[in-house]
């Protein structure tokens, strides 16, 4: 991941905490109070040349109703040591800032834009090969819109 060309910048050694991410994931879950699986797609994580950012690309088909698919780029900052993101999707008109905060056990995600105030917070298997957990609106947050749901992850 490093960059070992002299006097050239590399990247922050929290990055590699990301590293559990880095390939593709099938994504099965469902809405909360279901147990109907209407939720799949995939998930794949690549780093960009350079090892600064972590490309995450999602397709996923949410309960029928929408097929969601993104584009996030997501990068680390030291001050607050957690990773910032950007996500492009095909379900809103602006890019959307994510938050990262990832243990070496699990990882929580959250939006705070507008009407989404939602966090993720999931946990990887002791052997890697799988992740689960869910989404849930903030207090005070519109469930309307902050739908709740989980989400599993199995390494492809």
């Amino acid at each position: 991941m490093a960059n070992s060309t002299p006097g050239m910048p590399t990247p922050h050694p929290a990055l590699k905490r990301l590293d559990h991410l880095v390939g593709t994931w099938t994504m099965t879950g469902n809405l909360i109070g279901s147990d109907e699986e209407t939720i799949t797609g995939t998930a794949t994580y690549t780093w960009l040349p350079g090892g600064f950012f972590l490309v995450q690309e999602v397709e996923i088909d949410f309960a029928g109703m929408v097929n969601v698919r993104s584009h996030e780029l997501i990068g680390y900052d030291p001050e607050t040591d957690t990773f910032p993101s950007t996500v492009y999707s095909n379900m809103a008109p602006e890019p959307l800032p994510y938050r990262w905060t990832v243990r070496e056990d699990g990882f929580s995600i959250s939006v705070t834009h507008g009407v989404l105030d939602a966090t993720y917070t999931g946990t990887f298997s002791a052997d890697g090969t799988s992740m689960s957990g869910g989404w849930r609106p903030n207090p005070g947050a519109d469930e309307t819109v902050n739908i709740s749901y989980d989400v599993r992850g199995t390494r492809a």
